[in-house]
């Protein structure tokens, strides 16, 4: 090694865009894996209802959060919550995303040959291929440390007012995607780590602010390479994902202390 630096490590990188509008193909179909939008599902699919929540629902790690540290405005993108916790580390329950267990986080599991209605106040979206390295959530936006590798992990989650889906397209390793459910007035959040079968997709619809909400779901897919770790042929995954690229208005909440992600382990 003679210049004294490893190899590079892949973030994240964008590696195609469709777009997509809603009003002309209002369903996103599962079709044998391959995300894809239609103006129907197919004939023989009835479509899911998409999750409801339901604030009463509480799985995941919980956490106490002690404060609300602060709320910065960092327009255009959006609105920072600094919250505080009350733990030395705070540990995302890995768990396999069945249909309950998204469901509790008010997401949507659309597994193969399944179809879901979409919804949302911005019909102009795109579906973007991503490809994700094992370390793209050893980055912090929030703490000062530009683009260093860190050795940690905060806490890093999110919602906004356009829909996410998020499909499970790598052939070798199912997708990962941490979400959190925060109740403020209860001053407790649950999070946890969805491992997506390959395959399968969440839809995740408009999460707009109200005060008036019980609780907050929140999601956030850095983390989405995970069941990489420990594989020493292959360290990033390729999934699709939907969003609103441009001019979207993000909700971001986020604590400092270390976070522990752990690889799901299945048995044969």
């Amino acid at each position: 090694m003679t210049e004294g630096y490893f190899d590079a490590p892949i973030f994240i990188k964008e590696k195609h865009e469709t777009a997509i509008d809603i009003s002309k193909t209002p369903f996103f179909y599962n079709d044998e894996g391959q995300p894809t939008y239609t103006k129907a599902p197919p004939d023989d699919v009835t479509p899911l209802v998409p999750a409801a929540t339901n604030p009463n629902v509480a799985i995941g790690n919980e956490y106490v959060v002690s404060e609300v540290v602060g709320i910065k405005q960092t327009p255009p993108y959006g609105v920072e919550t600094q919250l505080g916790f009350i733990a030395k580390e705070v540990a995302f329950e890995p768990m396999w995303a069945t249909r309950d267990v998204a469901a509790a986080f008010g997401i949507t599991l659309v597994e193969k040959g399944q179809a879901v209605p979409l919804s949302s106040p911005v019909v102009k979206l795109s579906q973007v291929e991503y490809e994700y390295g094992v370390f793209a959530g050893h980055w912090s936006p929030y703490q000062g440390t530009g683009n260093k590798l860190l050795t940690v992990e905060c806490t890093d989650l999110e919602h906004h007012n356009f829909p996410h889906i998020f499909a499970s397209t790598d052939p070798n390793f199912p997708l990962v995607i941490s979400v959190g459910r925060y109740w403020p007035k209860l001053s407790k959040i649950r999070l946890a780590d969805l491992w997506v079968p390959c395959g399968s997709a969440l839809y995740i619809p408009p999460k707009p602010a109200s005060n008036d909400l019980e609780c907050l779901d929140l999601h956030n897919n850095r983390n989405s390479a995970r069941a990489c770790w420990g594989d020493i042929e292959q360290n990033s995954i390729v999934t699709k994902t939907l969003l609103q690229t441009q001019n979207g208005f993000f909700y971001w909440y986020w604590n400092a202390t270390p976070t522990v992600h752990t690889n799901l382990v299945t048995k044969n």
